[in-house]
């Protein structure tokens, strides 16, 4: 290939550069099905004392993989160099969003995360996401709709109230390497927000748009339940990549995940899968793990209307309590199988939205006709 030749001018004879090739061909990225040569994860090369010094660049966060992804390629090129050193980084772009609609100039991607109903655990979910995307290498925000009953402020443990340093634009607050914006940051935790649509709605497109999020990957958005006006204002006002909906196995909650769905659809907004919360609970005594609210209802409605199912994550009353302290499961038990759960989710959204389309409007100028 010419760019192979291009690059490699710099200690690799052709033989050394056809066999890079092939070996780069070689290993695939797991979650995009993809080889590093078709990901142009090849950045730099170079040939030092007979070290091969690599540079690669993936589209989507994925530390975890790294690893893994460098010992395959090391078996590929072993004898054909002394040793082999390999230089990660991650390169997310600005995805296509709905029609009509342009992405915030800092923010690549906003991920919407909804539920036809409440009290499935959706904001669990988004935050253990959202922190699984901290850990494998993005930059995230983390945006909490749900103005009546924001619970953000609670599951990162953050009690502070935002700054401002020019009076125009409020600083996010960061726990766990994850920014964050809620109303529940400005208000007094007892105080009810007893508000018409207008202005919630108006509230939310101003928690987005007066917070200095610097520089963000992925701002995930805790959307409340239901496909009411705030849903109607993210569709409209808002640049969303993709959608997650998160439902309990029950039939209650399928049924109002179904709406969820179709109301996305009629939207345009692309859902990136589905995520099956309280599939199964785990006795904290014993370990046994029950299907306890039904079996296969999440995977069902996913094969029904031709989406990802992106994990099955279980009932465990540890989840609910690390949440409750400020330290969701992904923080506080990084290792454990649930974390892995969560992480093997957000590995599956990062990938997705990696093959998107790229969005481009941003790269045109404005034309105003006066």
């Amino acid at each position: 290939m010419e760019f192979f030749k291009k690059l490699f001018n710099r200690g690799l004879d052709e033989a050394a550069q056809q066999t890079l090739e092939a070996a780069l061909a070689a290993v695939q990225v797991p979650y995009v099905d993809k080889s590093l040569v078709a990901l142009n994860a090849l950045q730099d090369a170079q040939v030092k004392k007979g070290v091969l010094h690599l540079e690669l660049a993936l589209p989507f966060p994925c530390q975890s993989l790294w690893p893994q992804l460098e010992q395959a390629l090391q078996s590929q090129l072993q004898g054909v160099f002394d040793a082999v050193s390999v230089q990660w980084r991650t390169h997310i772009e600005t995805r296509q969003v709905q029609t009509g609609v342009k992405p915030l100039k800092s923010v690549k991607n906003i991920i919407a995360v909804g539920s036809g109903k409440g009290g499935v655990g959706k904001s669990t979910t988004a935050v253990n996401l959202a922190l699984a995307l901290v850990q494998e290498g993005a930059q995230v925000g983390m945006l909490d709709a749900d103005i009546y009953g924001p619970s953000i402020p609670t599951m990162l443990g953050i009690h502070e109230r935002p700054q401002s340093h020019d009076g125009k634009q409020m600083q996010p607050l960061v726990a766990h390497g994850l920014k964050a914006m809620s109303i529940g940051f400005l208000i007094e935790e007892d105080t009810p927000m007893i508000w018409r649509g207008p202005l919630v709605t108006q509230t939310l497109v101003q928690l987005l748009n007066e917070t200095d999020w610097g520089e963000l990957d992925y701002l995930i958005i805790d959307l409340p339940p239901g496909t009411g006006d705030v849903q109607l204002t993210l569709a409209q006002q808002i640049p969303v990549t993709g959608a997650v909906v998160v439902t309990t196995p029950q039939q209650v909650a399928l049924v109002d995940a179904r709406k969820a769905l179709a109301m996305f659809d009629k939207v345009k907004i692309p859902v990136l899968g589905l995520i099956e919360n309280m599939s199964s609970h785990i006795c904290s005594c014993c370990g046994c793990e029950e299907a306890i609210f039904g079996e296969g209802g999440g995977e069902k409605l996913a094969q029904e209307k031709g989406v990802e199912l992106l994990a099955k994550l279980p009932l465990d009353k540890r989840i609910c309590e690390e949440s409750d302290r400020g330290e969701p499961t992904v923080v506080a038990e990084p290792n454990s199988p649930v974390a892995q759960r969560y992480h093997e989710a957000a590995l599956k959204i990062g990938a997705q939205l990696a093959m998107k389309k790229k969005e481009y409007s941003q790269l045109f100028p404005e034309i105003v006709v006066k």
